[in-house]
């Protein structure tokens, strides 16, 4: 018995990396798997439906149920075409995984509006279009049946949008919108019986593999398979109760990693003015920065 025999699953980006990863183990136990890839470049241009192919037939090959999609899932079109496919070919919806993502790396100063867009829309937009008619989908399912559905969403940010990092704005930003958005579709679809997480990967794969030096055990320690394991924990009945967090997965370390929380505070029994809060900057800075963990990506030109 597998974890996910009968489970029906979407995962984005799956033709490479984590996604594929990702795609394998869930398939290995036991989910029949939609293996959405576009097929283009880690900048996002162009397509191929080799990428995904090649997983779904590897799944194949190993026993597994699968099928290729090539959509576009930052398309709402495309979106809705990937969620009906699953519930077509397969005949329902059990798990979303959003992992698709692009990388243009620049500095503020030299980023052009094209590079901001794409960045944005192929991660923010790609992670919500999906989500929005998998949604629907359980929505309009528990209310014909009158009971929950027991679905689960993974969503993908990262340290750069957790900590920042020089020369990634477009990213960091969008990966910090999946990460706050995390929050919103947990508490929103928590009453259909939909959980919804986010996992915070570091992992070697073609979108990092120039901006990393890592050494063989590092290297080992970075494999994307390593990551796949807490996406599916998250996708399981074993997270039950688990909605609204991000994990994230270094080697062999887990972290579940929170956002803005007060850390000082200072107060005013009248209306607050600039010389008022100067006066207590003392108090407002009394803490020291709980501190960013090292981020391990380094733009290799961030002039660029």
């Amino acid at each position: 018995m597998g974890l996910f025999d009968g489970k029906v699953a979407i995962v984005t980006g799956a033709g490479r990396g984590i996604g594929r990863e990702e795609a394998l183990l869930l398939a290995k136990e036991g989910a029949a798997v939609v293996v959405n890839d576009l097929g283009g470049a880690r900048t996002g241009e162009g397509s191929d439906v080799g990428p995904a192919q090649q997983v779904v037939d590897e799944i194949v090959a190993a026993g597994g149920r699968a099928a290729a999609n090539t959509d576009d899932c930052s398309s709402w079109t495309g979106a809705e075409a990937m969620v009906n496919q699953a519930i077509e070919t397969f005949g329902s919806l059990d798990i979303l995984v959003n992992n698709a993502g692009i990388l243009r790396d620049k500095m503020s100063f030299n980023m052009t509006e094209e590079e901001w867009d794409a960045v944005v829309k192929v991660h923010l937009k790609g992670h919500f279009a999906p989500t929005r008619f998998a949604a629907a989908y359980w929505r309009q399912k528990s209310k014909d049946t009158g009971e929950k559905v027991n679905a689960k969403v993974v969503n993908t940010a990262s340290e750069s949008g957790l900590y920042g990092n020089a020369g990634q704005a477009n990213y960091a930003a969008a990966k910090a919108g999946i990460a706050s958005m995390t929050i919103v579709l947990a508490r929103e679809l928590e009453r259909f019986g939909v959980r919804v997480n986010c996992i915070a990967p570091v992992a070697l794969t073609r979108l990092t593999e120039d901006l990393m030096a890592p050494n063989d055990d590092l290297a080992a320690k970075l494999d994307p398979a390593n990551i796949a394991a807490g996406v599916c924990w998250l996708a399981s009945d074993l997270s039950e109760g688990v909605t609204g967090q991000v994990l994230k997965i270094q080697g062999g370390v887990a972290q579940i990693v929170q956002g803005w929380r007060p850390i000082t505070e200072i107060t005013s029994d009248s209306a607050w003015t600039i010389e008022a809060i100067a006066a207590q900057r003392a108090t407002l800075f009394s803490k020291s920065d709980p501190g960013v963990p090292p981020f391990l990506l380094n733009i290799s030109d961030p002039t660029a």
